[in-house]
């Protein structure tokens, strides 16, 4: 099916861009010392077919679900699940990409000591990152919001398809597969969806694990991070805007405390003014390249 088959790579891989030499030798002179601490965002999957939330601009390319109408309303939990279950078979199908390669061969040599994403892919991991912190947590797990019964996403994709037979049948074009997994439908197919309930308590209020716009990171994630970043020798933006504080805070406590704040990514961040070098560059070009000149 068109619809749920392998990502379109070039409806989301951005073109080359020159890199500032001198910005890319500072960046390798920094990372060479290790304890390395790295926060990314959803420009480290974009060469993954994932997109991200917001161009070079800042400027915020599409509509993610919001946290308060996923909890309070039934047909906002019904549009969602009806676009995350078509999206679901591309979004699983990305696989990881240079730039996610390149962090883990940063972390075998010492130098990346730990990576904290804002991603809910779980590419950094399955391109061989050992030590990852998921802020905003991951697309594989499903809880019930009523009971927390815990699913995995598979299990809710086999019950979605045991409810929707021929859904997928109906979809009559491919739509890009966005960052939280789901893709655009037609308002007339996403009300003929049923949407999954809890086999434990009947309730249809299942979330998957993951912490949507509007909603808090449980704060055992956040003081967790803020350790990583206190402990670290210099922190490593890759692939972030910092729009939002979620990620941002972290940028901040680093600067306050003395930590060196090193930022690779596409475009102007929230960040610039608190990083101690900025380079304007893709990290599917740039890392690969840092790995081969720290000997890796």
């Amino acid at each position: 099916m068109s619809a749920v088959g392998p990502l379109d790579l070039a409806l989301t891989m951005p073109p080359a861009v020159p890199v500032d030499p001198r910005a890319a030798e500072r960046l390798r002179d920094l990372l060479s010392g290790a304890g390395v601490v790295a926060l990314t965002g959803a420009g480290m999957s974009t060469g993954s077919g994932i997109p991200d939330y917001r161009g070079p601009d800042g400027t915020r390319r599409v509509q993610p679900m919001q946290h308060g109408e996923f909890v309070r309303s039934a047909e906002g939990r019904q549009r969602y699940w009806a676009r995350a279950y078509v999206g679901w078979g591309r979004f699983a199908a990305a696989e990881p990409n240079a730039a996610h390669r390149a962090v883990a061969d940063l972390e075998r040599l010492g130098l990346v000591r730990h990576v904290i994403t804002q991603n809910v892919d779980g590419l950094h991991q399955r391109a061989g990152s050992r030590r990852v912190l998921e802020l905003h947590g991951t697309l594989t797990a499903v809880t019930c919001l009523d009971c927390g019964e815990e699913t995995s996403r598979e299990r809710v994709q086999e019950w979605l398809t045991d409810a929707n037979p021929g859904f997928l049948d109906r979809i009559d074009a491919p739509s890009q597969v966005r960052p939280d997994g789901d893709v655009a439908l037609p308002e007339a197919l996403v009300t003929s969806f049923r949407t999954p309930r809890c086999l434990v308590c009947g309730q249809d209020r299942l979330k998957p694990d993951v912490v949507f716009f509007g909603g808090s990171v449980a704060k055992e994630v956040v003081e967790r991070a803020f350790v990583l970043v206190e402990q670290a020798r210099c922190l490593l933006v890759l692939g972030s805007s910092l729009q939002v504080m979620s990620g941002y805070r972290f940028v901040r406590r680093a600067a306050r405390d003395g930590i060196p704040v090193a930022i690779l990514t596409r475009g102007s961040t929230r960040g610039d003014a608190e990083a101690t070098l900025r380079l304007d560059g893709l990290v599917g070009d740039v890392l690969p390249r840092l790995v081969r000149d720290l000997g890796g």
